[in-house]
């Protein structure tokens, strides 16, 4: 059944078990990375050609006291205003039946400039095929009515799945609750972000911590934004008018 889908990552209550990372490699044949040991438990690093779901860490400290770990599995974000979309010359990256973002590999010339526009930094460059590649939300599941690997193994339903209406209305849900329990930190992103955000999360903290931009800096460059072109527009009127004006004034200066 063709139908709008979207995820809801619910931030406070992954675990970090990284089961998602699992799934997503079994189910899409991800070799991936030799891990990388670092300064918390995070050996995955960032989301790449072979990390389509990347569980950040991050410790913080409490205004009681003490360190609280927040722990949230990051993943393609499958912008209604895609920015990978928008350059991508070949129109390889495609909006599905779905509504989710998908690369077509054979149509991908290995350019990269969606890697360049990603907001996210969530498509990676695969150097064997020579294609780029990022989470494809599962779309041949989809295409059998089938839940995203993802979601299907999260233990603590941490990670949601389901029309993407649904999911907005069980993510406000949330945030209500949590607000009631006196979280006022809690906080939705994804509503609004670059035309609405396939991928909705609660967070806990701003979201440059999760590195993700605010939603004041979560719109697509001005070149594609009416305003700018106006701007622009304006802007070249006015130099073209200065310039005409100088150089009648010169003009009128030299003939005296």
């Amino acid at each position: 059944m063709v139908r709008t889908v979207g995820f809801f990552t619910d931030t406070t209550i992954c675990i970090g078990c990284k089961a998602c990372e699992v799934a997503c490699k079994e189910w899409n044949q991800l070799p991936g990375h030799a891990p990388q040991f670092r300064d918390s438990f995070d050996n995955t690093g960032v989301l790449d050609e072979q990390n389509w779901r990347h569980v950040q860490f991050h410790e913080r400290q409490m205004p009681q006291g003490g360190v609280a770990w927040n722990m949230m599995s990051d993943v393609c974000k499958h912008c209604e205003h895609a920015s990978c979309m928008e350059v991508c010359p070949t129109n390889a990256i495609v909006k599905t039946e779905f509504g989710t973002v998908f690369i077509r590999p054979e149509v991908c010339n290995g350019c990269r400039d969606c890697i360049a526009a990603c907001p996210y930094d969530v498509i990676g460059f695969n150097e064997q095929t020579g294609l780029a590649q990022k989470c494809t939300f599962c779309y041949d599941r989809l295409q059998n009515d089938l839940a995203p690997a993802c979601a299907k193994v999260c233990p603590t339903e941490s990670i949601k799945f389901g029309d993407l209406d649904e999911m907005r209305k069980v993510a406000r849900e949330r945030l209500a609750t949590l607000h009631g329990r006196g979280m006022a930190e809690a906080r939705l992103y994804g509503e609004d972000e670059y035309g609405g955000l396939h991928a909705l999360f609660l967070l806990t903290d701003t979201p440059e911590a999760y590195g993700m931009p605010d939603k004041a800096n979560a719109v697509l460059p001005r070149r594609n934004n009416l305003l700018g072109y106006l701007g622009s527009l304006v802007t070249a009127a006015v130099a073209v008018f200065g310039a005409l004006v100088a150089f009648r004034n010169r003009g009128a200066e030299e003939k005296a």
